[in-house]
């Protein structure tokens, strides 16, 4: 059994560690900068005060200012828990005093990585998996600007020419691409409907004769000048094309995480699930680090991604289940999406799907437990290495 625990405060520029023995005394304290020469040196340090070098790390970051002590843990062979900022905050009410410091918050983290026994391991993955997730994390960041800018293109569109937002779907580059050159009433009218579509041709976009056509009738609706709307259509003209940029760069990563993906040595076995495809095999790995080593069991799995429901009972009440507050939402989005893909594609899921219907689930509910049906799925044929091979219905009398 451990003898120390060595808590840290992570930061950018510097970490606070401390060390407490099995009676939860304080060893040492000590401001660190996120150094690899001073990293080493703490390392060493903590290591002597265990008995056989049993000591356990708890951070509470799991990436970012913590990497490099991550890397440098991992190297030595040293036993690493994660506990988030948010349990280790709620933790603190639980403790005497009410200031916030590194040092309390870091004797809080070793504390709780003594008493607790929930706390999940930190493994660095792979080189593949370490690049999967900073990509699908970059691909999130920019499918986020995406969707601000949308937002933000119509509502300006809107403000000066309603019409023509309500009949241009701006998530297709075609509208896009008018919308770098048109932008008022006024400038398409004067185009015309025959140069408009001429226009949309040289720069190759799909159906411009009824793009067009679709532009110039709402033109024809609108004949009045806003205030600023010179202005507007400026700011509109440079929303699309930072809109076709997003776009062209979410496109350009995807393709990078398909060919990371595909050299990782479990891709076609998890893609061999129906509804699993590249991107959202490639954030399964991001999410576990390609390992299920960390996780005892499917069910241990199911409840890292939020799919096994915790009890809430109170009183009299009893069987009172609510999702856990504590999960990784990006997981539960891997197979939430994957279950209502393959409702589409996958004969099995579908008939799982209308089974929970007609015991009475509504809709979320039944796709919750086709997603935690796959994680079993998932899971025994990671284990047990071998393809997804579909169930032949069997004939009833």
């Amino acid at each position: 059994m451990p003898q120390v625990w060595a808590g840290v405060d992570a930061g950018k520029t510097h970490h606070h560690c401390v060390v407490i023995d099995t009676e939860g005394q304080r060893l040492m304290s000590r401001r660190v900068l996120n150094d690899e020469t001073e990293l080493l040196r703490l390392i060493a340090d903590v290591i002597a005060l265990g008995t056989d070098n049993a000591v356990t790390w708890a951070v509470d970051l799991a990436d970012g200012g913590a990497a490099l002590l991550i890397g440098l843990l991992a190297a030595h062979d040293q036993w690493l828990l994660y506990i988030p900022g948010r349990a280790v905050n709620r933790a603190a009410s639980g403790y005497r005093g009410e200031g916030k410091t590194d040092a309390r918050d870091a004797a809080i983290i070793a504390d709780q990585a003594r008493m607790r026994r929930d706390l999940h391991p930190i493994r660095p993955g792979d080189e593949i998996t370490t690049e999967l997730k900073l990509l699908t994390g970059r691909r999130t960041d920019l499918v986020h600007d995406r969707t601000r800018t949308i937002s933000r293109l119509r509502e300006l569109l809107t403000s000066i020419f309603p019409g023509l937002e309500r009949v241009l779907d701006v998530t297709n580059t075609g509208p896009l691409v008018l919308l770098t050159g048109y932008q008022t009433p006024a400038a398409l009218r004067r185009t015309g409907q025959a140069r408009l579509e001429s226009w949309l041709g040289h720069r190759k976009v799909r159906g411009a004769a009824e793009l067009a056509a679709k532009a110039i009738q709402a033109a024809q609706g609108q004949h009045t000048t806003l205030p600023a709307e010179a202005l507007t259509a400026q700011l509109i003209a440079t929303l699309a094309g930072e809109v076709m940029a997003l776009n062209e760069q979410i496109r350009d990563t995807d393709k990078l995480i398909e060919g990371r993906f595909r050299r990782h040595r479990h891709a076609e076995l998890i893609t061999s699930l129906p509804g699993i495809g590249t991107l959202l095999g490639a954030e399964f790995l991001a999410a576990t680090g390609g390992d299920l080593s960390a996780f005892t069991s499917a069910d241990h799995l199911a409840g890292f991604a939020g799919l096994a429901p915790a009890p809430r009972d109170s009183g009299r009440v009893r069987g009172n289940l609510h999702r856990p507050q504590r999960y990784h939402r990006g997981l539960q989005r891997v197979f939430y999406t994957s279950a209502l893909i393959s409702i589409q594609f996958s004969p099995e899921s579908r008939r799982f799907y209308d089974r929970k219907r007609a015991e009475g689930k509504h809709h979320t509910q039944a796709v919750l437990a086709l997603a935690r049906r796959r994680v079993n799925v998932l899971w025994a044929l990671l284990r047990d290495g071998r393809y997804y091979q579909p169930v032949p219905v069997t004939a009833t009398a």
